[in-house]
């Protein structure tokens, strides 16, 4: 397919630069995949659009303070983007600088701590190997010295109220380097009303990298790479999807992550327990295996994440819905409003 259908105008006024005051503040966009309509309303009112018996599953991963600045031994200035932690004391980063350093090369990072590059990673070239000093472990350096990456749409450095913001309130598995958005509406009221309802949760994890920024640089969707990212999903996870089904509830995947990992695991045709590395592309034509109904925020134009939404509930109804978000003045993107997307007629399970 060609990537400019995936493409709309969105004014600028429009992208979401800091969150509402409260996380269920925002607006909610019902698009009903079967009936082929659309209704306007707010994430307040979701508990409405959902029945007992329901399961919502949320991707509890936790983003890390992943953006460090410092200098090399030349005092060049750097910018360093963790993109995965491996281990205790090793991770793969993007580095800006205005020239890349070279195997050996020693980084000053926060003025506190030095790092050693080893080299590049061998899957993708855009990534260096570093070994932070082995007196705390990356994380623990990362926490105490890094910076929430916020998306680089938001176009302004990370403040302080970022650090808890930038985060879902049931976020526990450290890993992320950007937030499963969809998930930053709940706050622990509404997670509390879902359950006295009697709607039923379950987790998976996926550990959302940087490369969910990358834009779509070919012009058909079969040229393009996607990058990888590390998924768990737990056998908790599948015995709840199972008694789901059988009393005749519906799964929400809370985000395109949730519904990724939970897809990744069934590629085989069963959904099965496990953990693994997910390169899922999803385009119009896509056949889904588990998930019913996707809640998700609005996507980037000629976005992987907008082909998803798009073969979910039908190219053309959502296209038709971004339209009416824009007229109708949504907030877009990771601190922008959410809509609740029922599958569309013609896309059974796999």
């Amino acid at each position: 397919m060609k990537v400019a259908a995936f493409d709309f105008t969105l004014p600028d006024a429009q992208i979401a630069r800091y969150p509402l005051p409260e996380r269920t503040a925002s607006r909610l966009l019902y698009v009903d995949g079967v009936a082929e309509a659309f209704v306007d309303s707010h994430f307040a009112d979701l508990p409405s659009r959902l029945r007992p018996g329901d399961l919502l599953v949320f991707n509890d991963t936790r983003v890390i303070p992943a953006r460090l600045f410092g200098q090399k031994t030349t005092g060049g200035q750097i910018e360093v983007l963790v993109e995965r932690v491996l281990g205790e004391h090793e991770v793969l980063a993007f580095i800006r600088a205005s020239k890349s350093p070279k195997p050996g090369a020693v980084l000053r990072l926060a003025d506190a701590f030095d790092a050693v590059m080893l080299g590049r990673d061998d899957h993708n070239d855009d990534l260096f190997h570093l070994r932070f000093d082995p007196a705390r472990t990356a994380l623990d350096w990362l926490e105490a010295y890094g910076a929430i990456p916020l998306p680089p749409y938001i176009d302004r450095a990370a403040e302080a109220t970022d650090r808890a913001r930038y985060q879902t309130v049931y976020a526990s598995q450290a890993g992320a380097v950007a937030a499963p958005t969809a998930g930053l509406h709940f706050d622990t009221a509404m997670l509390d009303r879902l359950r006295a309802a009697g709607v039923e949760t379950a987790w998976v994890t996926l550990h959302v990298g940087a490369g969910t920024f990358q834009p779509v640089r070919v012009e058909d969707t079969d040229q393009h790479q996607m990058h990888t990212e590390r998924y768990t999903v737990p056998q908790a996870t599948i015995e709840a999807i199972a008694a789901c089904r059988h009393r005749g509830g519906r799964v929400t995947a809370v985000g395109t992550t949730s519904l990724r990992a939970l897809e990744s695991a069934a590629a085989g045709g069963e959904l099965k327990a496990g953990e693994g590395e997910t390169a899922l592309f999803i385009t119009p034509g896509y056949r889904f295996r588990v998930v019913d109904r996707l809640l998700t925020n609005f996507h980037l134009p000629r976005s992987t994440l907008l082909m998803l939404v798009c073969a979910f509930g039908g190219q053309r109804l959502l296209l038709d819905a971004y339209a009416h978000a824009v007229a109708s003045g949504y907030r877009f993107f990771s601190y922008g409003d959410a809509m609740l997307i029922e599958r569309a007629r013609g896309e059974p399970h796999g």
